[in-house]
């Protein structure tokens, strides 16, 4: 049975989905298409700690799906402007997962992680799936990919 490591960067999938449909993305949907006939190894989903009630809730649900949820602060600087992405953590957790995965499995449509796909190919001899939204997808991130699946209207939640 393949093995499969799956790393979804909440922030990004839950903006491009808001932006391209005003629609939220469906985890559940998502968990039954990419384990079909898979073994997963790891599945961490990478979000920003927050106080609040509705996304602790979140947090709970991507657990019973079968998530790892990673959590980091939200900081806010001096300036006024604020930083909370979790680009490192995933590269790193990728990196470390290839060797145990036969595909990893990266929700996301950041262009720097193009450089991580090509990585992971080359060092690892791993194939590498993204999910993204279409039109919000880099595209050095799809080229890169060995299997790019458009986040449509099957993984969205109406």
């Amino acid at each position: 049975m393949e093995k499969i490591a799956i790393l979804v960067d909440i922030q990004n999938v839950y903006y491009t989905c808001k932006e391209k449909y005003q629609l939220n993305f469906n985890y559940n949907a998502f968990w039954q298409k990419v384990t079909h006939g898979r073994s997963v190894v790891k599945a961490n989903a990478y979000a920003i700690a927050s106080k609040d009630s509705g996304q602790r809730q979140f947090h709970h649900i991507l657990r019973g799906i079968g998530f790892e949820v990673m959590l980091k602060p939200y900081i806010q600087r001096r300036d006024g402007s604020a930083k909370g992405d979790w680009d490192v953590g995933i590269t790193l957790d990728a990196l470390e997962l290839a060797e145990e995965a036969d595909v990893i499995v990266l929700v996301s449509g950041d262009g720097d992680f193009d450089l991580l796909a090509k990585r992971i190919q080359q060092r690892f001899g791993k194939r590498v799936e993204v999910y993204g939204v279409p039109g919000l997808t880099a595209n050095s991130l799809i080229e890169a990919a060995d299997n790019y699946i458009p986040v449509n209207d099957e993984l969205l939640l109406w």
